[in-house]
């Protein structure tokens, strides 16, 4: 149960990202509401993780997920730039996200 603890935790960081920015410095309503929810279970589901995996472990993988989850977003939604050495560096991400979970 401590993995998808985590994933939700992960889940829930591109949440509170994506609506960090969608908030305009907290003057919209609506994402600035989403963003405090979102961010409040990310914590959330990161300290129940956190009972079974190592703490370390957990916060690199909730940090991969978010970063990997963010720049996706990003790209689809935000036309942020999607060059071949971004998705390079995002596919190496991903694998060390596997990898400490392997070795976890």
């Amino acid at each position: 149960m401590s993995w998808i603890y985590l994933m939700l935790a992960g889940i829930f960081e591109i949440g509170f990202a994506t609506t960090l920015k969608l908030s305009n410095n907290f003057t919209k309503l609506w994402p600035s509401i989403i963003f405090i929810i979102s961010i409040t279970l990310s914590f959330y589901f990161l300290e129940k993780s956190i009972e079974k995996i190592p703490i370390g472990t957990a916060y690199a993988i909730w940090t991969g997920i978010g970063a990997v989850g963010t720049v996706f977003i990003g790209i689809l939604f935000f036309k942020e730039p999607a060059s071949v050495m971004r998705i390079f560096f995002l596919v190496t991400l991903v694998g060390s996200v596997i990898g400490l979970k392997l070795t976890a």
